[in-house]
């Protein structure tokens, strides 16, 4: 059944107006008056609709019952990913919703090939809001991810981070693996940094800062990969699959 995110109100028996970008979609994939719908609105559980009326311009629909169903992990991740090249980032912000991330920080770091000014990071972030949202949309989630603005390496990392930070780093001695059997599941942050990996005076900052250095093994992973089999390891390690 189709999954749409309406960021409203979802009373049962209420008709309301769809979202207009919900209604586009609606539309294209040509569905009709009376067949049914999933919509949320990311504030837990999903609600099953039925359309009343299907216009050019506008979808109305019948809030049926709610679902109380969710698809979130057992424990927080924010991913702190550095700027990679191109549509990379797109990859892995939808990689990373499907794999159940809580959160996600774009950084910019001194090996960032890409650099954003505030008018193109704002830009950035409509479409990243975008890919959260759909991505939800397909894989089931009724939370979305957050997404927070923009920031520089070295500020991020002065600010306070009550939860553990691991910065994925060829040089480590100690696996994600080893480190994840030894603790209980827990709210956590993963730094990745760009192509060519966070530079050496940020990793020593991050480490004197209290980040932890893990690695993922002997093989050199890219920045888009890195992350993502990460957020894998945690899901199978600690009972998130």
């Amino acid at each position: 059944m189709p999954r749409f995110f309406c960021p409203q109100p979802l009373v049962a028996g209420a008709v309301i107006d769809l979202p207009e970008a919900v209604a586009h979609h609606i539309q294209v994939v040509r569905l009709a008056p009376g067949d049914e719908i999933t919509i949320f609105n990311g504030e837990g559980g999903q609600c099953q609709a039925r359309l009343m009326s299907v216009a050019k311009r506008s979808v109305t629909a019948e809030v049926l019952a709610h679902d109380a169903r969710e698809a979130e992990l057992p424990f927080a991740i924010t991913l702190a990913q550095a700027l990679p090249e191109a549509s990379k980032m797109d990859w892995i912000i939808e990689k990373a919703v499907e794999l159940g991330v809580t959160g996600i920080q774009p950084l910019a770091a001194q090996r960032c090939v890409v650099r954003l000014s505030s008018e193109r990071a704002e830009k950035k972030l409509a479409h990243w809001q975008g890919i959260i949202v759909s991505a939800s949309e397909q894989c089931g989630r009724n939370r979305l991810a957050q997404l927070a603005p923009l920031q520089e390496f070295s500020r991020w990392n002065s600010d306070t981070h009550p939860q553990p930070r691991l910065i994925l780093t060829p040089r480590a001695e100690l696996s994600l693996a080893d480190w994840a059997y030894q603790q209980t599941p827990q709210a956590l942050t993963l730094m990745v940094g760009p192509e060519g990996g966070f530079s050496d005076a940020e990793e020593r900052a991050a480490l004197a800062a209290g980040a932890i250095g893990v690695s993922m093994g002997p093989r050199i992973l890219r920045t888009e990969t890195a992350g993502l089999m990460a957020l894998a390891s945690l899901n199978a390690l600690w009972g998130g699959m």
